[in-house]
Formats: C-alpha cells, sequence, structure tokens
C-alpha cells in the first residue's frame, strides 16, 4: 500500500478529490460556528470551498477520511507563508467532523500528511493551533511535533482573544 494512505479498522484516508467539496465545506463550516479552531466568523460558501479545496487537491495536498463510506475528516498542508524563503515549510490543518471523534480519524488523517509533505520534500511542518485546543495539540505531540511558543492574543472570536500556540516537526 502506497504510505500516503493509511488504513485503520474503521478509518480509511485517500487523497481527497473535488467531490469531497461540501462534505469538507460542511466540516469546515462546522468548525467556523462553533469552534475556534478557525478563526474567522464568515462560514463558506459553496463555491468558496469548492475553490479552497481545488487548490489543495492540484497541490496534492488534501486527505480525506472516510468512516462507513462518508467523508469523516480531513487534512491538508499548504505555504505557511508567501515569501520565496519559506518555500520549505508547509502548515497543516485537521478536522474531524463532530460526530467521529475519538475513532482515530485525526492521527489517520496526520499520519498521511505527514507522509505526503516529507515525500513532496518539505522541510518543516508548522501546526498553528488555539492554545485551549487541547486535543489538537495532544494530538500533534503524538505525532513528534514541538511546542515552539505560544504568542498571547494575537486573535479574537467569540467575543473574546485567542493566543496562539506554534508547533513544528522537522521532515528531513
Amino acid at each position: 500500500m502506497n504510505p500516503i494512505y493509511e488504513r485503520s479498522e474503521v478509518v480509511t484516508v485517500r487523497r481527497a478529490r473535488p467531490a469531497d467539496a461540501e462534505a469538507i465545506r460542511a466540516i469546515r463550516n462546522h468548525a467556523i460556528e462553533h469552534s475556534t479552531a478557525l478563526w474567522t466568523d464568515t462560514p463558506q460558501s459553496p463555491s468558496e470551498g469548492a475553490a479552497w479545496l481545488h487548490a489543495h487537491v492540484e497541490r496534492g495536498s488534501a486527505f480525506a477520511a472516510e468512516v462507513e463510506g462518508e467523508v469523516a475528516g480531513f487534512a491538508v498542508y499548504g505555504p505557511w507563508r508567501d515569501l520565496d524563503g519559506f518555500r520549505h515549510t508547509v502548515e497543516n490543518s485537521v478536522y474531524v467532523r463532530e460526530d467521529r471523534h475519538g475513532l482515530g480519524v485525526g492521527s489517520a488523517l496526520l499520519a498521511a500528511l505527514i507522509s505526503s509533505a516529507r515525500q513532496a520534500g518539505h522541510h518543516v511542518v508548522i501546526a498553528d493551533i488555539e492554545a485551549e485546543n487541547t486535543a489538537s495539540i495532544r494530538l500533534h505531540e503524538r505525532f513528534g511535533f514541538h511546542h515552539v511558543c505560544t504568542v498571547p492574543e494575537v486573535g479574537t472570536k467569540f467575543g473574546r482573544w485567542l493566543d496562539l500556540t506554534i508547533m513544528r516537526l522537522p521532515l528531513t
């Protein structure tokens, strides 16, 4: 089996496809509306969601996890910063559908994402995580990410200031 594809008893991870756009948009919009995982208040429209996913699919950096034949989560990586000097560093995002937590979806997605980023020749993966999202921080720690710093009060959502924890995983 290709190492970028991971499979457990209930979770199958594969490259995301354009047909996954609506399921992935629903997961993103749930996170936007109900959590501090995405620091925006504006849900994605269908066309915005399709365009966002298209960029990742074209780059080969989008994955979907299926449980019982349905998209249960997704992961992407993309440029951490737009300047040429950062071209070997990528940032990851992993999201699991609310009713699919605890099945290993996040772990399966992060394993596939790291393997793909390494195969693509990237040097470092960065995880920017809201500091109170201990589940995401623990997930990243299990895969070898190290805490770089926590930057206080750099974002806001739901009427409160948010701290950003930055984690780093060297790939080479």
